[in-house]
């Protein structure tokens, strides 16, 4: 996968940027299936058919290519795992009790689309999104943040999930790669537009849907998913760009990323600070949600990390990778042998530094098939 970059449509780019189941479905909320890359079927007649008779296998069966793609959108939408994981389980409940109301006028994926976006949209309207949490990080003094961040609901994407989604290409009207349109930078930006120029400029620039398709899947007109594109556009180049000379990430899983990688797991595990440091950019920062806190410039990341690593607190990694990014599971070297998970660091790069770093609690661990605790030492 190549560095982030946006497709050439000839146009001015946007900015840059720093439970239950349902049985019928076969679908369960926590889990995504991975066996293999989900591929679009041409949905038969027959098949619909055995679903509006109460066929759940013949509902899963159409269901199944679109689910991992839908669980990405809703990602998209909320900018939460957890949120997005709820709201495609809601979608596929709703499009199981609403079968009969398909009329075949538009693609399945089409419809399966206009389901999901009207749920999130209805889960972003609720506010009723994850509160921001005080300093949780026992043993550890914060210095004094640079700055609060507002997106304190934010949560981490598996790169396990991301593969085979989409199922079908984006349309030629999308203006971002999907490497980039996943990137923690780019689900951020998108929280604090309004819910529906957030729902306009993923349909359209994510995903390439035509403005006439918007327009049925919104019950909207062509008019105002026009002017609602536009206002989105306009909000995030308003949003702090990154600097005109950050060089691009090396490509996911290249020699050059993990070597990156590497030498800051050496350095973490070590304590290390004038290690950690060499390898920040002059304005990198780390946000932490759902803790507001944040911190800008490599003194204050330094600062930061010097709290966390005093009373000689020391943490081993596990690697992974979230959000098209290197991630690492960090776990506490406690003084009576455990290792107890305490959150997930996602790094963002920018050539051979790392621009950013976010970090989540140790909520997130199950997510990537991370344990809770490492066995004790």
């Amino acid at each position: 996968m190549q560095a982030p970059r946006r497709r050439k449509t000839g146009r001015r780019p946007a900015a840059q940027f720093a439970s239950a189941a349902v049985s019928v479905s076969g679908w369960k909320r926590g889990t995504v299936r991975e066996d293999g890359e989900a591929r679009v079927q041409p949905v038969t007649t027959g098949l619909i058919e055995r679903a509006r008779a109460g066929d759940g296998d013949a509902f899963g069966e159409l269901t199944e290519p679109y689910r991992r793609e839908l669980l990405v959108h809703c990602y998209r939408m909320l900018g939460s795992f957890t949120d997005a994981e709820d709201a495609l389980q809601d979608t596929l409940l709703a499009a199981w009790q609403g079968l009969a109301g398909f009329d075949g006028r538009a693609s399945l994926r089409t419809w399966l689309y206009k389901i999901a976006t009207n749920r999130c949209l209805n889960a972003r309207r609720a506010a009723s999104r994850r509160p921001a949490s005080p300093w949780d990080i026992p043993g550890a003094e914060p210095p004094q943040p640079t700055r609060l961040g507002e997106v304190v609901w934010l949560q981490p994407f598996p790169d396990a999930l991301l593969e085979g989604a989409p199922s079908a290409p984006p349309g030629p009207e999308a203006r971002y790669e999907q490497a980039e349109s996943v990137s923690l930078a780019f689900v951020t930006a998108l929280q604090v537009l309004p819910p529906r120029q957030v729902a306009v400029l993923i349909l359209r620039d994510v995903l390439g849907f035509r403005a006439s398709e918007v327009a049925d899947l919104l019950d909207s007109t062509i008019e105002s998913v026009t002017s609602a594109l536009k206002r989105a556009r306009a909000s995030l180049q308003r949003q702090p760009a990154a600097p005109a000379d950050l060089q691009p990430p090396p490509a996911a899983g290249s020699p050059a990323e993990q070597a990156i990688a590497a030498e800051f797991a050496r350095a973490w595990e070590s304590a290390d600070i004038g290690a950690l440091v060499a390898l920040l950019t002059d304005d990198a920062f780390i946000s932490m949600p759902p803790m507001p806190f944040q911190y800008a410039g490599r003194d204050a990341v330094a600062d930061f990390c010097a709290s966390l690593f005093g009373a000689d607190r020391r943490f081993d990694l596990v690697s992974t990778r979230a959000n098209g990014q290197p991630a690492f599971g960090a776990y506490l070297r406690a003084p009576d042998g455990t290792r107890p998970g305490t959150g997930l660091y996602v790094l963002t790069l920018a050539g051979d530094q790392i621009s950013a770093m976010t970090r989540f609690d140790n909520s997130v661990l199950p997510t990537f098939g991370l344990p809770p605790s490492l066995p004790s030492r």
